[in-house]
């Protein structure tokens, strides 16, 4: 008995039959495979339509995101410069700034009060600012501009303070 092998050299001919599975495989090799440009062309156009609902959803995400970071990393500042005071018995003045953290300052200080200066960036890319004495009679304020870096704003722009 003779045995040969198929093109693809998966298994041997002979006088037994073809099973389904086979038979449809050996359909599917016959055919063209592939789509056509017509199909890939709608594939992409639902792609594009999926993509522009979402993205201005993320991009708001994205925004309030940032807000809250600042928001926190304001919250996490100001317990530093209270540590700083029960330390020192006196807060960083407005030309010391939040370098007082992170710098030594004088004999009693006990830093740094924050891990890493980069932790006195906003998540935009400013520095915090600080002033002493702070708004509304408040011993200091620790603070924001913002995306915009501006006084004010709303949204993204809005100032973000610790008082």
């Amino acid at each position: 008995m003779l045995v040969t092998t198929t093109p693809d050299c998966r298994e041997p001919q002979g006088n037994r039959r073809r099973t389904p599975r086979e038979t449809r495989h050996a359909e599917r090799r016959g055919g063209e495979a592939g789509f056509s440009l017509v199909e890939l062309l709608v594939v992409l156009a639902i792609i594009g339509m999926i993509a522009t609902m979402v993205t201005p959803q993320v991009l708001g995400y994205l925004g309030r995101a940032k807000g809250e970071t600042a928001r926190i990393q304001v919250k996490n500042i100001a317990q530093a410069v209270e540590l700083y005071y029960l330390d020192l018995g006196a807060y960083p003045t407005s030309q010391q700034g939040l370098q007082a953290l992170v710098q030594p300052t004088g004999a009693a200080w006990r830093g740094p009060y924050v891990r890493d200066a980069r932790g006195l960036t906003d998540p935009w890319g400013h520095a915090y600012l600080y002033r002493s004495p702070g708004a509304g009679g408040t011993p200091f304020e620790v603070y924001s501009l913002g995306a915009d870096g501006k006084a004010g704003g709303s949204g993204d722009g809005a100032d973000v303070a610790s008082n």
